[in-house]
């Protein structure tokens, strides 16, 4: 499979299943192009005929591309066959069983009121509540017991907003230091925050044990403060902003993601990633709302348009960026044209329900925080363990090849099949797609790849 487009000046080629790149010129460009539906002779004549006009393009000149475009074909580097179904199923059986991380709700309560927030402001759809220490203590424990050989493992404190139960969030780290030794492991925490809590403590107890912290902002303040805002529906885009500049200033610029949401009230969220650069944050991440059909923030067609084309203006002021030497990370925009995830991860997805769980605040053990409150989804519990296995199972026969959408779509091996909460709350199966989402993973990845042939290009000349 071949996909090819032009942007930021380049002419490009991907060969889906070998993963190679090609930046060509526009004779290569056509002749792959027509190369699988077309003779030689009738691929020749067609080029000669459509640059007939162009002298610095001779009748030699086309006749060593085709034996080029040939030669990549044969090396495997173009128009390669898909050899990756039959191991799609048997790679993730490999690992069934084996949790590498735990998703921790530590609060299932928060001190915003965000009308988009997918976790009816923190309650999934529940009580509001908070982790006890020997709730928190038992997952981690499960963890361990479930984690197989794997040495490292990830737990994020998530919420709701984690920092309303921040001490047991200490104690629960201070836990995992005493143990992890003992039985060869070791612990990567990260930390969701809203930011409304953030004081010195935070910081410096973010600064020694969270490998990494992701602070939520909108980008321009009246549209931060349009849906993020507190129970008496006050903004927050004042209060939060002095203390993430503190805390990211404190981190040394790293190890962190400014997070934001874009709805139907700025689809130009370009503007919105302008004024988080602007406030010094360079390491940055823009989310696409999912919501019900009807809501206000839904993204409708008519935005769509408009978001393609911020997706790639984004490219574009990423590569102005980095010729003034400012550069910055945009986080759907990391791509290693090099290496890249394995095949087990292209094919297999991300992990939820098998690898990687949600824990609520009484121990209860669903795929993932999206899925939280869905009955239906109920894994088990930390204490007996996943009881619940047809659910286990489904979604360890996830990956790329059992979506029929995702059958003929360049971006499979990139995307693996997509988002199953997407899916499944647009579709009503995990198995699904969510379109819209499709839509926009295509542009991104198709900036992505422009952005590091840029990137790498740009190096070689110095």
């Amino acid at each position: 499979m071949i996909h090819q487009y032009k942007l930021g000046g380049y002419n490009i080629v991907l060969d889906v299943c070998s993963g190679a790149l090609h930046v060509v010129d526009e004779v290569a460009y056509d002749i792959i192009s027509m190369f699988e539906c077309a003779s030689r002779e009738q691929i020749i004549s067609a080029i000669k005929e459509k640059y007939a006009s162009r002298e610095d393009i001779t009748d030699g000149d086309i006749d060593e591309c085709y034996e080029q475009v040939v030669s990549l074909k044969e090396s495997g580097k173009l128009f390669c066959p898909d050899t990756f179904e039959p191991m799609a199923g048997h790679l993730k059986a490999k690992t069934s069983g084996v949790v590498k991380a735990l998703c921790l709700h530590i609060a299932h309560t928060c001190n915003l009121n965000c009308s988009y927030c997918f976790a009816s402001q923190g309650k999934y759809h529940g009580e509001r509540a908070v982790m006890s220490f020997e709730v928190g203590k038992r997952a981690l424990d499960f963890l361990i017991e479930n984690s197989g050989t794997r040495r490292n493992l990830e737990v994020d404190f998530f919420g709701g907003e984690p920092l309303m139960n921040f001490e047991v969030v200490k104690q629960l780290v201070e836990y995992a230091r005493s143990v992890e030794k003992q039985h060869g492991k070791n612990f990567r925490f990260t930390l969701t925050t809203n930011g409304i809590l953030i004081d010195d403590d935070v910081i410096d107890f973010c600064n020694r044990e969270m490998s990494n912290v992701v602070i939520s902002l909108d980008g321009r303040k009246e549209i931060h403060d349009r849906y993020r805002v507190d129970y008496a529906g006050n903004g927050s885009w004042e209060r939060i902003v002095p203390k993430f500049q503190k805390l990211v200033e404190a981190r040394g610029g790293k190890n962190y993601y400014v997070r934001g949401t874009f709805t139907h009230a700025n689809p130009d969220f370009l503007e919105d990633i302008k004024q988080m650069l602007d406030l010094g944050f360079t390491e940055l991440s823009m989310e696409p709302v999912v919501s019900a059909p009807g809501d206000p923030e839904e993204l409708t067609e008519d935005d769509l348009p408009i978001i393609l084309e911020q997706y790639e203006k984004l490219a574009e002021l990423m590569l102005e960026r980095d010729r003034e030497g400012k550069p910055f990370t945009f986080y759907h925009y990391m791509i290693d044209l090099t290496g890249g995830p394995c095949i087990y991860k292209r094919i297999s997805g991300c992990g939820s329900g098998t690898e990687y769980m949600a824990v609520t605040p009484w121990g209860d053990l669903y795929p993932c925080h999206q899925f939280v409150g869905e009955e239906k989804f109920l894994l088990g519990n930390v204490y007996d363990g996943v009881t619940n296995t047809a659910v286990r199972d489904e979604f360890g026969s996830c990956n790329v090849y059992v979506r029929e959408d995702c059958r003929d779509c360049w971006a499979k091996l990139y995307c693996s099949g997509g988002c199953a909460a997407n899916a499944y709350h647009a579709t009503g199966s995990v198995r699904g797609v969510y379109k819209y989402g499709c839509e926009l993973f295509r542009k991104r990845m198709e900036c992505a790849i422009m952005v590091a042939i840029a990137r790498t290009l740009a190096a070689k000349k110095k």
